[in-house]
């Protein structure tokens, strides 16, 4: 199935493997970075987890209903000691290939990596793919009603918010353990992608301090 099939891609800032336990090891020393499991509005694996999520994604790719990439700093003299180094996750998920509708979450980064072209071009490289090669209708960004930097950073990429499913989900978190949460729902449609490729195009084009 195309949804799931290995592909790289390959930007200025970022490139994005399909994940393999061989990025093991470089994703623990990413979390730790910012100790982002912590974060009780959103589900980030432990460094003695990672192993464990590293399997639960690459199973959910052989049954078809995800694809996850590595995010990985190119070789480039920028990268320093990052360079061809695993800093995060991403994914296509809940892949809906009849209806070509897919979901690109379960994101992360290092917190050296944050607040840079990273996550635009991530975002870029995969919306492109996703309008471009597989041919879908829409994909849908998801996050929790707190989590106001990926709600930020969804809107910053021209996704408009089709709704919040309220009392969605119950948090599983240590520090929010039982809590509900309120998941945003934003969408890009097929007919806007022109006008967001365009618009991410310009903002990776600006230059950065």
């Amino acid at each position: 199935m195309a949804f799931v099939e290995p592909v790289t891609f390959r930007g200025l800032h970022v490139r994005l493997e399909p994940l393999a336990q061989r990025h093991h090891d470089d994703l623990v020393e990413a979390v730790q970075d910012g100790e982002l499991w912590k974060l009780w509005y959103t589900s980030v694996p432990t460094p003695e987890g990672m192993k464990a999520e590293i399997d639960r994604r690459l199973g959910l790719q052989a049954q078809g209903s995800m694809m996850p990439f590595a995010i990985v700093l190119p070789d480039a003299a920028w990268a320093g000691d990052l360079a061809n180094r695993a800093v995060g996750m991403t994914t296509y998920m809940h892949i809906d290939a009849t209806n070509r509708r897919v979901e690109i979450g379960s994101t992360w980064y290092r917190r050296a990596v944050q607040r840079s072209p990273i996550n635009t071009e991530c975002k870029r490289l995969l919306l492109g793919h996703a309008f471009e090669a597989l041919n879908c209708i829409a994909v849908e960004f998801r996050t929790h009603w707190f989590n106001q930097a990926s709600r930020a950073a969804i809107e910053r990429l021209g996704a408009k918010l089709d709704g919040v499913l309220r009392s969605h989900q119950i948090n599983p978190h240590p520090d929010a353990k039982g809590t509900l949460r309120d998941t945003c729902v934003y969408s890009i449609i097929a007919s806007e992608w022109p006008a967001v490729k365009a618009h991410l195009d310009y903002q990776l084009s600006k230059p950065r301090g």
